[in-house]
């Protein structure tokens, strides 16, 4: 059964399942594939509780102000006021809050008894067996972007066409063609890639071919999703210093002429972006790539999430490695945590690097000792930090900056929180200038 048909039994809109399982913290695995089918577990707690969620729906889609939340929980209004303050939701001209808020989140937040709610769905799936670690809200923002492939209900009573084109844009390294794949997943097309090599001119067998013989052939398969690199590039607009290669202005002006085949011959253009300010505005136009989706950087518990499962990936339970973790209780989360506080702003490719060289420090370690008792000291981490951070670069953290000028600008309501944590962490590496000299004269003892 799929999310929505489920929703439509029980007369509760899709958007408050939704809603529900980010307020609570569910982990999808648990609740939804990644095509939208409802896990067994989710369905009997819907079924079963339909009383409360309807309750939720209700409240979810009333106005009310943080005294009429405080009210319905019974929760003091300085707590409830201060988990406003950091989710910065939506806010009407009259002080009242949108439909964005739950009153029952919140008060989950504040330690209301919810237990019911987590009875039903066992023991947390492993993080190797999830389709992807974190990233909620990111996954539900693109499933509503991607709704008219996955229902019919969009086109036929309002019209909504299937999106042609989508730019995924963010820092480099922070799993745009993850997402691609993934997108690709969730509306079961084929994923191809284009490679540079399709754009311009080729030879293949000694036979003669363009990026418009390739767009054609293309065309004439069916669900076929195509991925472009370096998007932003690709489809600038010349300025007064840089002229734009003939080969990328032929590719533009090709996607350009075809796109408006897309829907109809069930093709999908996904286009992988640093940035979205340099791309030409004729391409960002209605019915072409109009659908923007903002890529970030891991926030702090994903960044947990993912150090543990990219140390213990593949291991089986009797490896050396995991007993070397397990020494070091770092077979849990709560280890990851502090690490993952000293990454601030990292993307999802120096997370990996820097697993890769804490592995290989620990191995060696114990190729000199053949010991699993090995403890995996602070300086060990810090080595490995450094390995990783020349990643970190000026140029790195001014596309984090752009990014952020960007996403505001397109997502700011769709992605509040991550935002203003992101900027947060970005301020972590900005130049404090150091305090001048005080004027006057300096004594024997002191500098000059």
């Amino acid at each position: 059964m799929k999310l929505a048909d489920l929703a439509k039994e029980l007369k509760i809109p899709t958007e408050s399942f939704i809603k529900f399982i980010q307020d609570f913290d569910l982990e999808l695995s648990e609740c939804i594939t990644t095509n939208f089918d409802v896990k067994d577990d989710f369905a009997k707690f819907a079924k079963e509780n339909i009383v409360f969620l309807k309750k939720y729906s209700e409240d979810l889609n009333k106005t009310k102000s943080i005294q009429d939340i405080a009210e319905n929980i019974d929760q003091p209004t300085d707590k409830v006021a201060a988990i406003i303050k950091k989710e910065k939701p939506k806010l009407f001209d009259n002080g009242k809050y949108k439909s964005s808020v739950s009153s029952f989140g919140i008060d989950n937040q504040l330690g209301g008894n919810y237990k019911f709610v987590y009875n039903y769905f066992g023991k947390s799936t492993r993080l190797d067996e999830r389709d992807f670690i974190g990233y909620r809200d990111l996954f539900f923002f693109i499933s509503q972007a991607l709704e008219p492939y996955l229902s019919d209900l969009s086109v036929q009573d309002w019209g909504i066409h299937k999106p042609a084109g989508i730019v995924l844009y963010g820092p480099p390294g922070c799993g745009k063609i993850f997402w691609a794949n993934k997108i690709a997943e969730i509306i079961s097309y084929e994923f191809k890639e284009i490679k540079k090599h399709f754009l311009g001119t080729s030879f293949v067998n000694n036979e003669k071919k363009t990026f418009n013989d390739f767009l054609i052939q293309m065309m004439k398969s069916e669900k076929v999703l195509l991925f472009l690199e370096d998007f932003d590039q690709l489809m600038s607009v010349p300025t007064e210093d840089q002229s734009i290669n003939s080969c990328d202005d032929e590719t533009k002006e090709i996607i350009l002429h075809y796109i408006g085949h897309f829907e109809k011959e069930k093709i999908l253009m996904v286009g992988a972006a640093n940035s979205l300010v340099n791309i030409d505005k004729e391409i960002l136009a209605p019915g072409r790539f109009d659908v923007f989706i903002p890529i970030f950087p891991p926030s702090l518990k994903e960044r947990s999430e993912m150090l543990f499962f990219h140390m213990s990936e593949n291991l089986s339970d009797d490896a050396l490695l995991m007993k070397i973790l397990e020494h070091n209780k770092a077979h849990r989360l709560p280890f990851w945590v502090e690490i993952s506080k000293e990454m601030q702003a990292f993307s999802n490719t120096m997370l990996i690097d820097f697993t890769q060289s804490l592995k290989k420090r620990i191995r060696n370690l114990y190729l000199k000792d053949h010991s699993t008792t090995i403890n995996i000291s602070k300086k060990m981490i810090d080595a490995s930090l450094r390995d990783v951070s020349s990643k970190l670069t000026a140029t790195y953290l001014d596309q984090i900056q752009q990014f952020l000028f960007d996403v505001s600008l397109n997502n700011y309501e769709e992605f509040t929180q991550r935002i203003e944590t992101l900027k947060s962490e970005l301020r972590h590496y900005q130049i404090i200038d150091e305090p001048k000299k005080p004027i006057g004269f300096s004594h024997n003892d002191e500098e000059k």
